[in-house]
């Protein structure tokens, strides 16, 4: 078998289109489409659906895929070690809510420091096997991060933090405990349209507790609760780092305080290789140069 088949089989499964396979490999749209009929002729099954539009995997296509995603990335990991200067694309697959991360500052720095690294960001709330996905690493609050993952700190603690607008806070009140907010307006956060809204977690006297509000609007959308939030649509609930700038400017206020513990903070994680690829080496010096900064 031409082994050269396979990353273009990996590139068509990601990019689930001939052509942006070939943009991203190099090639023509052509050569493309006849690898992947030399890889079925060669195994005698059929590993795509063809359609005018797009190209999807059958059910043998996918277990292929899955097959190959990880002992493909060990590969290139053993190839970049040898390179002089840390290259290639670093995939990452990092929570809505880590906000220091996802703000700016710190990949704008990382991608000036290292041209050659071209960094694919999914920001996304599910939980999945990164591995099996084919990413190199992910960031995830550190309570939720697998035990057999090596995890690095991107973050210090958290605090989740219950707030308002203060014309919501005028025209409805302040909360005096968690269990008030029952009788608010609330703005809550969900990871997939078919989980039911996350629990507001709290602690009273050492001991936690959780107030399971009843939102009027629902979303996986950090950055829709804030607006709502801003907009005198209610109470939200999030982490304080990413309603920082709103408590400074006055345009939000913190509410239930003295109820709200700190938290383990976010972690950019990744499996235990015996080889560690330069760019994700890279993005963890990187990490510990900017935490040291701040």
């Amino acid at each position: 078998m031409d082994l050269n088949l396979l990353p273009l089989l990996l590139a068509v499964a990601e990019e689930r289109n001939f052509r942006s396979a070939a943009d991203r490999l190099g090639v023509t749209r052509s050569a493309v489409s006849q690898g992947i009929r030399r890889l079925e002729d060669r195994l005698g099954l059929q590993i795509v659906m063809r359609t005018t539009r797009a190209v999807r995997l059958t059910e043998a296509g996918e277990r292929l895929v899955d097959s190959l995603r990880a002992p493909m990335a060990a590969v290139q990991d053993a190839l970049e070690v040898n390179a002089d200067t840390p290259s290639g694309k670093l995939r990452l697959a990092v929570t809505s809510i880590a906000e220091d991360f996802l703000s700016g500052p710190l990949l704008a720095g990382f991608a000036q420091a290292y041209p050659k690294i071209t960094v694919d960001v999914t920001v996304t709330d599910d939980e999945f096997d990164i591995v099996e996905r084919g990413y190199d690493a992910g960031v995830r609050l550190g309570e939720v991060i697998e035990q057999d993952m090596i995890a690095v700190p991107v973050s210090g603690p958290q605090t989740e933090v219950a707030a308002a607008s203060p014309g919501y806070v005028a025209v409805h009140g302040v909360p005096v405990h968690p269990r008030d907010l029952l009788q608010h307006r609330c703005i809550g956060w969900r990871p997939a349209p078919d989980s039911a809204p996350w629990r507001w977690e709290f602690e009273e006297d050492g001991k936690p507790f959780d107030v399971m509000v009843d939102p009027q609007v629902t979303t996986n959308d950090l950055r829709l609760m804030l607006r709502v939030a801003l907009a005198d649509g209610g109470i939200t609930f999030a982490p304080r780092d990413c309603m920082r700038e709103h408590f400074a400017s006055g345009a939000l206020v913190p509410l239930l305080t003295e109820y709200l513990p700190p938290f383990s903070g976010f972690f950019l994680y990744f499996p235990q290789r015996k080889h560690m690829a330069p760019k994700l080496r890279a993005l963890i010096d990187h990490i510990r140069q900017w935490r040291r900064a701040e």
